[in-house]
């Protein structure tokens, strides 16, 4: 069964930073897609970043790249959202997500997606 399992969550000022982190369990989740989605009060849920296959491939929604990074460690299986020089709109609950499809056009859709943590919350604060 696999499970994730979101921490690092918090209260932030604008222009601060936060990593957030993804443990997976049930798997071996070396050439999973691995990725970030958040969704703000009202709002659906956007995609964020994802990293593929051995981790060398990595994309970014336009809205956080250059600011946040994501990683993996896959002696650990975790995921990790590294962001940076936050801004009040990143405020949202995060959520990390995983599919066994390694490479696809669709990693930025939430359908893509068959497995999902339970979120955390990031405010930032202005």
């Amino acid at each position: 069964q696999v499970q994730l399992v979101e921490s690092g969550g918090g209260l932030v000022q604008a222009g601060g930073s936060l990593r957030l982190s993804c443990a997976a369990s049930g798997r071996t989740f070396s050439t999973w897609t691995m990725a970030w989605f958040r969704q703000a009060p009202g709002k659906e849920r956007e995609f964020v970043a994802a990293i593929r296959g051995s981790g060398t491939r990595t994309s970014y929604a336009d809205s956080v790249k250059g600011r946040f990074t994501i990683s993996k460690d896959n002696t650990k299986n975790t995921v990790y959202l590294q962001m940076s020089s936050l801004k009040p709109e990143d405020t949202a609950v995060y959520y990390c997500a995983t599919s066994q499809t390694t490479y696809s056009d669709t990693y930025y859709l939430p359908s893509h997606y068959g497995y999902w943590g339970q979120g955390t919350q990031v405010t930032v604060s202005s």
